[in-house]
């Protein structure tokens, strides 16, 4: 397959590249199989789910019983695999070791590590050439671990590569403060895993911004808090607020139909109350200056906080469109997800519990046979959830396969909540028997990298 321009193979006999081994990622090689079709899937880490191994110790909102695909239970039931109790809430860990590598695992060869995409094309045609364009394959440049390129043709591709590895910067305006690149050794873009000593000794007796407004903010607020009071000794966190504090800055509270999400933002409302954090509203980062060995935030209308020592950095992700510059996409100016599907997780309309399941209708682009799919498709919207990237992937392979009336049908069912998950403090005893699920105001099941520690004393 390396290469192969010179004599392009017939379209049908190539495979369905698909980018990113990660549960959407998974789910879609899975659905081809099942299809008749032939996967490949190119993961950039060394084993499947790479990166959300990195949120291993988060423990989800959706239960194993709404994070198992289907079409991929049908692959690993053959292998011995035993489905994990459907009434229990998985870590990223858990969910990588557990379900994730085994149906890598399962698909054998299909699957390919160390594989860093670089670019994609139609073979022989930029994005300018219009002649004869939808007749050829698409050539899949890739990067592998060890150095060695190689172009790989294939019928169509899928990506679901996510949003992990491009977080959103602190400056206000959507790009990086000035001075924030410079400062990026007292930065973290994820919430801190305080389980780990290394980690816990870098907030510990110091004074930490936490940037952002959403459910990954309350996570690092509440575990902040815990220890300022486990530790004591000056630990403090400052939280940054671009819009002032009203009757929904910390959810719903008690009154908010799924318990665990309503508990996270009464943890952060308690953390300022208690004097473990400090709020400062209507603070719009242009700068990070330094005083010394710590670092100052300046705001947009010339405001200095005083210094703190840890920045924490949590105002959402975005796509990386980089390597699709050679592919005619049509994507919403706003959002960056499919034009078709931007209006239906518009997250200033939307939650996750009211996004409407959608397929390859919503998923298509001006360039025929290429598919965003999973947190990607979503572009900036933090309303994402798995079981709706697993009905996208389904519906895409419908099409794929020929099957247009498949492909149209919707076959997905959401609790009326919706089914999310990524950030939360989902551990404690008193939450583990819900039963309905989680549903997270802003980051969800696939927005990897934004949530807290799992205790070892939590429910699940």
């Amino acid at each position: 397959m390396a290469d192969s321009l010179n004599s392009v193979p017939t379209t049908g006999r190539l495979p369905v590249v698909v980018i990113g081994a990660g549960p959407i990622g998974l789910a879609a090689a899975a659905h081809l199989v099942e299809r008749g079709l032939e996967p490949l899937v190119l993961e950039t880490g060394p084993v499947a789910g790479s990166a959300v191994r990195e949120w291993s110790h988060v423990r989800l909102f959706s239960t194993w019983g709404e994070v198992v695909d289907p079409a991929a239970e049908k692959l690993l039931a053959p292998t011995g695999w035993v489905r994990p109790d459907a009434s229990v809430y998985p870590t990223g860990g858990d969910w990588a070791e557990r379900y994730l590598q085994p149906l890598a695992d399962a698909l054998g060869g299909k699957v390919r590590y160390g594989a860093t995409v670089t670019g994609v094309a139609r073979a022989g045609r930029d994005r300018i050439v219009d002649s004869g364009r939808d007749e050829q394959p698409f050539t899949v440049h890739v990067q592998w671990a060890d150095g060695r390129e190689e172009r790989i043709t294939s019928r169509a591709v899928i990506d679901a590569s996510g949003t992990w590895s491009t977080p959103s910067p602190v400056g206000a305006n959507g790009l990086p403060a000035l001075g924030e690149k410079t400062a990026a050794g007292r930065i973290s873009y994820r919430v801190p895993d305080l389980n780990d000593p290394s980690v816990r000794a870098r907030y510990a007796g110091r004074r930490t911004a936490v940037v952002g407004s959403g459910a990954s903010a309350f996570t690092a607020l509440a575990y902040l808090a815990d220890l300022a009071k486990e530790e004591g000794n000056g630990t403090h966190a400052v939280w940054i607020l671009r819009r002032g504090i009203g009757a929904n800055t910390y959810g719903g509270g008690e009154a908010d139909q799924l318990p665990a999400r309503g508990a996270l933002g009464l943890r952060a409302k308690a953390a300022v109350e208690a004097g473990h954090a400090s709020a400062v509203t209507g603070f719009r980062t242009q700068a990070v200056d330094h005083d010394g060995d710590q670092l100052v935030l300046v705001a947009e209308d010339g405001r200095r906080l005083d210094p703190v020592d840890e920045v924490v950095v949590l105002t959402g992700f975005r796509p990386d469109l980089s390597f699709l510059s050679e592919i005619r996409l049509g994507l919403d100016e706003r959002l960056q997800a499919p034009t078709a599907l931007a209006p239906l997780i518009d997250p200033n309309v939307h939650s996750c519990g009211t996004v409407y399941p959608h397929g390859v209708n919503e998923l298509s682009h001006p360039e025929q046979g290429v598919y965003l799919a999973g947190m990607k498709s979503y572009g900036r919207a933090p309303t994402f959830l798995a079981m709706t990237g697993y009905e996208q992937v389904r519906s895409i392979a419908a099409a794929l396969a020929g099957d247009q009336e498949a492909a149209e049908r919707v076959e997905l069912t959401l609790p009326e909540t919706g089914v999310c998950g990524g950030a939360g403090l989902f551990d404690e005893p008193e939450n583990a028997g819900q039963s309905g699920g989680g549903c997270c105001a802003a980051p969800a099941t696939l927005q990897i990298g934004i949530g807290a520690p799992a205790t070892t004393s939590g429910g699940c």
